[in-house]
């Protein structure tokens, strides 16, 4: 059995889900499917909870009702027959009377999640009666019967394997099932989510659980790419990588896969492809535990970095002193991507500035403390290149004329990082771009 991860652009219309079931058809391996919500619907549930939460109920109303719109224009193109169209307006109308209903109903962070999970719900129960109409036999299996995560936002594997297992074992008969990426249940039995672009996560989530033989994630790319397509003109696609080479480049800002997704597969050894609906044919990429080569395979950008340095001539070779650094950031749980020491001071970045102002509280007894905002981390990523002294060669002299704040190199043998300034970020690379691959 195999697991088919599609993405909000890839049912975003009607006629797109339509290929989605032309796709799932074409092999007899059963398969359990997982969709994201029509894309632009997540942003819209967001806005719709934002606007309750400020008490702007008027305008809620407004973004609710032209949401509702977008649905039935979508319903009256994705089915054409009647039977078909009133189950899918029917569905339609459950869903928007939720909506509706959470007007009168007081704000709170439990709602926010209800509110955030339609639009996984819509698009799957839209597609399973696409599916009845054109006679593709099939069944839906709710992930909230089975996708959980604990009081640290973790998932269980355990308890997610346990019940879709008994949950696959009521229909024995069935290879073809449709689930909900995204959204889950919390231990208090609440419904929640894996947070943004947790449908990937989901995806390999059930793929470790029931141990499927390949886990596929289409989207409208042909596969990760060498550098970001939508600011680098020459890219291409890469071939194959390894689950670490993976995990690096999607924790590092590649947006095609999200990058909490590699762990569960990499974990259970199943093997990842990310394929492009829009281009079924093309290759893709595949990830699994075999490089496939030696050498750089791609550069990822992640914005929204803030670096932070500690001065402190008196206490930095003090024993202890750098476990009372990372004592600081474990409290408020703020990751440190990437660090570097000298005689006198102590740099370090984090990618969320939402427990900042504590954390600068907490560590000025320490010595100084500086703030660098609005940086942004390019990561280099490929097998063994930190041990391959062409790739540093070439690394540094394409950034000759970039200012370098960071650099991070040693930590991996598949990763060499720098901090730069957000401002440069599409001229660094469009240089590397050329310097590396010559492209």
């Amino acid at each position: 059995m195999k697991v088919m991860k599609f993405g909000g652009t890839s049912v975003g219309k009607p006629e797109r889900m339509h290929e989605v079931a032309k796709l799932i058809t074409a092999d007899a391996e059963s398969k359990i499917v997982v969709l994201s919500a029509l894309s632009g619907t997540t942003n819209a549930l967001v806005a719709i909870s934002h606007s309750l939460a400020e008490g702007n109920r008027t305008q809620a109303q407004q973004q609710i009702d032209a949401l509702e719109a977008h649905y039935r224009s979508f319903c009256s193109k994705l089915v054409d027959t009647p039977t078909a169209a009133e189950k899918a307006n029917a569905i339609v109308n459950e869903h928007f009377e939720f909506l509706n209903i959470i007007l009168k109903i007081s704000f709170s962070e439990a709602l926010n999640k209800d509110i955030l999970a339609q639009g996984e719900l819509l698009s799957t129960k839209l597609f399973c009666v696409y599916l009845e109409s054109v006679g593709i036999a099939h069944v839906l299996l709710p992930a909230l019967d089975f996708m959980m995560i604990d009081n640290h936002d973790e998932p269980q594997i355990s308890v997610i394997e346990t019940r879709l297992s008994k949950l696959l074992n009521k229909h024995k008969g069935s290879s073809l099932f449709i689930t909900q990426g995204y959204i889950c249940r919390n231990p208090r039995g609440e419904v929640d989510n894996l947070k943004r672009g947790g449908s990937d996560y989901s995806a390999s989530l059930i793929a470790a659980a029931i141990n499927a033989s390949v886990c596929e994630i289409w989207t409208d790319i042909d596969g990760m790419h060498n550098n970001d397509p939508r600011v680098v003109n020459k890219t291409v696609a890469i071939e194959q990588l390894s689950f670490e080479e993976a995990a690096e480049l999607a924790y590092f800002g590649a947006k095609i896969l999200h990058p909490a997704s590699i762990w569960p597969a990499q974990f259970y050894n199943v093997p990842v492809k990310l394929l492009n609906t829009m281009q079924p044919a093309a290759k893709g990429t595949l990830i699994t535990e075999q490089a496939g080569s030696v050498g750089v395979k791609a550069v990822a950008a992640k914005d929204g970095i803030t670096a932070i340095k500690i001065k402190s001539s008196r206490m930095l070779l003090a024993y202890g002193f750098l476990r009372k650094i990372f004592e600081v950031f474990e409290k408020y749980r703020t990751p440190i991507d990437m660090i570097t020491t000298s005689e006198v001071a102590v740099s370090l970045t984090i990618d969320s500035d939402a427990s900042l102002p504590q954390i600068i509280k907490e560590l000025e007894p320490f010595g100084t403390v500086e703030i660098d905002s609005d940086q942004t981390i390019v990561s280099i990523v490929g097998n063994e290149i930190t041990e391959t002294e062409e790739v540093l060669k070439k690394l540094f002299t394409a950034l000759s004329e970039i200012p370098v704040r960071m650099v991070s190199y040693g930590g991996s043998r598949h990763n060499i990082s720098i901090l730069i300034p957000k401002a440069y970020k599409l001229q660094t690379l469009q240089v590397l771009n050329s310097g590396l691959f010559g492209l």
